[in-house]
């Protein structure tokens, strides 16, 4: 079976590995309006011409697979967009970015994703195989952000058994700044909505139990990372954020109240984090400012 395994993998790599796919998108007023009310920002703030914060890139340039390629967990079939990875279920997990340009309303934003790396592994939970996609995101030929995605691709569940989750590490205590934030439904489906993210696990409470073994409907990894950006970038005013590391470490579930978290700004540097009501560590960033 491992070197079935293997096998299959090594073909993936050979076929996909340096894979690039173009997407282009109008930065418009009128999405501009639907992100700003998702984050309970004034719709009408961002006319044409206004400059962005660094880190709003991400919510452009969503891949739009038509709806017979989706599969039945709600990504598009392996092989579409992404690498036919031979495990069943994909999930986020962290991010290295750099922002060296600027993101105007009504700019014209491509991405360029890049099929950088395809890596096996042996975790505590079985065989895993981490897929790493480059995002270079342009304007008129200037690049606007470097963005390094990794994501989990692992064996599903048996019916009926409980998906593994990290066990958990206390959260870092002793924060400079700290909010708190509700993730709703609603603003779980608004947020998916905007980055096209169909994935059956944020919105449907029975695939989400049956299918994939968890005990309710999961937060938006892309979500959790947005509303930290946020609020880091709120705590660190004078100053623009010019590049990250991120990874999330703990599921988060729908409906939950969670507390953002970050420490002083010191020569460029912030360490942000998210903990969930228990006080467990479920996400942690390392942000550089100019």
């Amino acid at each position: 079976m491992a070197e079935d395994f293997d096998t299959a993998v090594e073909k993936v790599k050979r076929e996909w590995l340096g894979h690039v796919r173009i997407t282009e998108d109008d930065v418009s007023p009128s999405m501009l309006r639907r992100i700003a009310a998702t984050l309970d920002l004034d719709p009408d703030a961002f006319p044409r011409d206004t400059l962005l914060p660094p880190h709003w890139f991400s919510m452009f340039c969503c891949e739009s697979a038509r709806q017979s390629d989706i599969g039945p967990d709600g990504h598009p079939n392996k092989g579409v967009i992404l690498p036919p990875i031979p495990l069943p279920r994909r999930m986020g997990a962290g991010r290295r970015v750099t922002i060296p340009g600027e993101l105007r309303v009504g700019d014209v934003l491509v991405k360029k994703a890049e099929v950088a790396a395809i890596s096996p592994k042996l975790a505590r939970t079985g065989q895993i195989c981490v897929l790493t996609m480059r995002h270079t995101f342009e304007v008129a030929g200037k690049v606007v952000a470097v963005d390094e995605f990794d994501a989990i691709y692992r064996a599903a569940v048996p019916p009926g058994t409980k998906s593994p989750v990290n066990a958990g590490t206390p959260a870092p205590t002793g924060a400079a700044w700290s909010e708190s934030k509700h993730l709703s439904n609603p603003l779980v489906f608004r947020y998916s909505a905007i980055t096209w993210n169909a994935h059956r696990i944020h919105y449907d409470a029975d695939y989400s139990r049956d299918e994939e073994g968890y005990p309710q409907i999961v937060q938006n990894g892309g979500l959790t990372m947005q509303l930290l950006l946020d609020a880091a970038v709120k705590n660190a005013p004078g100053h623009r954020l010019v590049g990250l590391n991120a990874r999330l470490t703990r599921p988060i579930y729908v409906g939950a109240t969670v507390t953002l978290n970050g420490s002083a700004l010191a020569n460029g540097k912030m360490a942000a984090w998210v903990a969930d009501a228990e006080g467990m560590l479920c996400g942690e960033m390392e942000l550089d400012f100019s």
